[in-house]
């Protein structure tokens, strides 16, 4: 595949869906409805790069994941990297694609087999695709690669059970590099770790990515973690981006009522500063994926909705010479101080 410049996009999504049936019956099984779960997603992601992609569990963001990892099949819309299209590869170009897009999970106490010792672990890849290290050099690669990620060494015939959560990320984010890929998606990768342990993790994710020049979709729930290393921020809400922009626009110029509520539940650590927060609290529940509200989703918890936004759905365009944003009511509110 083609090389691609730096700031160039490597990662193009177009229109993305990804509906899974709701079937009822023991026998004769009947399709009564779909979840929603990814529905008209589109966004790029440039070489070099972190995109975030923050909302509320069950949003999709895992579910989009699954997708442009090919663990999923999408139901329409398109996803090319580096100019060829993902979902039409087969053979050789789809294993090339596992090279080059890798993924870290959520739960490094799942992710990893109990029954296997860190370098067999870490050295897995390999025996995928022999092709990247020969089989001589392949236990002196895993040395390497533990010791990228601060990891001793020493410890290569360990088991994960012999490490902590933060160690086993660790571990999990050393699986994703052993193939050089390109471009890595992080699905919630510290979401299981203590606060302390999710700094650790998060600088160590921005150091590779320096070092390797690697580009990032970073999955999380909490806008908090992600605003340490994204470039670029995407507001997901019932399987839809609300609002996209750089990482300055988002947290200080957010234009969607969701982005607002959202910045508005962010621990502020000083607190002399707690009191002179507008905290945003939303009326009731995130409505289901598989009956979403007509219009615009996000109007049942929304405290500018109006007719409209039952009846149109809002397009995700620049609005109010501002970045990006699916309401027809944006507007800039500050909710931080």
């Amino acid at each position: 595949m083609a090389e691609v410049a730096a700031g160039e996009p490597i990662l193009d999504v177009r229109d993305l869906v990804k509906h899974f049936p709701v079937r009822v019956g023991v026998l004769f099984k009947r399709t009564v409805g779909y979840v929603r779960a990814v529905d008209g997603v589109s966004f790029d992601l440039k070489a070099g790069e972190t995109l975030g992609v923050v909302g509320e569990s069950g949003c999709g963001k895992s579910t989009l994941a699954q997708v442009l990892m090919r663990l999923e099949p999408p139901t329409s819309g398109s996803a090319s990297f580096e100019g060829r299209e993902i979902f039409r590869m087969r053979g050789a170009e789809l294993r090339r694609l596992r090279r080059d897009i890798q993924i870290v999970l959520q739960d490094p106490y799942t992710s990893l087999n109990p029954r296997m010792t860190v370098g067999d672990i870490v050295g897995e890849p390999f025996e995928i695709h022999p092709e990247v290290a020969p089989k001589g050099s392949r236990a002196g690669r895993v040395r390497d690669l533990l010791e990228v990620v601060g990891l001793n060494p020493e410890h290569i015939n360990r088991y994960p059970h012999q490490f902590s959560g933060g160690q086993r990320q660790r571990i999990g984010i050393a699986r994703a590099l052993a193939l050089r890929p390109k471009v890595i998606i992080c699905d919630e990768p510290v979401s299981a770790l203590d606060v302390s342990i999710q700094a650790q993790v998060m600088n160590l994710l921005g150091e590779l990515q320096d070092e390797f020049g690697l580009s990032y979709v970073f999955i999380a729930h909490d806008l908090s973690v992600v605003r340490h290393l994204s470039d670029r921020v995407a507001v997901m809400y019932l399987g839809k981006i609300v609002e996209i922009g750089t990482e300055e626009e988002i947290y200080e110029h957010p234009m969607h009522p969701y982005t607002q509520a959202l910045l508005s539940a962010v621990p502020v650590p000083d607190p002399t500063l707690r009191g002179q927060r507008q905290v945003i609290r939303l009326e009731g529940d995130v409505p289901s994926p598989v009956d979403p509200p007509s219009g615009c989703r996000f109007r049942t918890r929304c405290w500018k909705a109006a007719d409209v936004c039952a009846d149109e759905v809002p397009e995700l365009v620049p609005r109010g010479g501002g970045h990006p944003s699916a309401c027809h009511f944006a507007e800039e509110r500050s909710v931080v101080p």
